[in-house]
């Protein structure tokens, strides 16, 4: 019901906009989260937005990447702007009732979209 997209190849410093497709199945209230995990490592939080546009960032990301909505397109973007080499993961979108850091809080996943930044 989530399909990433914008995911690609850029060199540290470069920017990227990934975006995230809902199906009109996914609640329009429902908060939207924005995921990553690198090779070897947990998933974890990096940005998420509720449905009245309230926004919240991971530490790593805060300042850089910056999460936003637009209801009558049932999609959700994540703008990274400055990107590091230790950025570099497969990035998912997720949708769930409410906004939270965990990934068992979410209902609904995307299948991710892999992100790589070269130094």
């Amino acid at each position: 019901q989530l399909v990433e997209s914008g995911g690609g190849l850029v060199q540290a410093g470069g920017s990227l906009r990934l975006s995230c497709a809902t199906s009109g199945r996914t609640p329009s209230t429902y908060a939207m989260g924005w995921f990553r995990q690198a090779p070897g490592k947990e998933r974890e939080f990096a940005a998420g937005i509720r449905w009245s546009g309230t926004t919240y960032y991971a530490d790593p990301v805060k300042g850089r990447f910056t999460v936003s909505r637009d209801n009558a397109k049932n999609t959700v973007y994540l703008q990274m702007n400055s990107l590091k080499p230790e950025d570099t993961a497969v990035y998912y979108c997720a949708a769930g009732k409410l906004l939270v850091t965990a990934p068992n809080g979410y209902d609904v996943w995307g299948q991710g979209t892999q992100v790589t930044v070269s130094s």
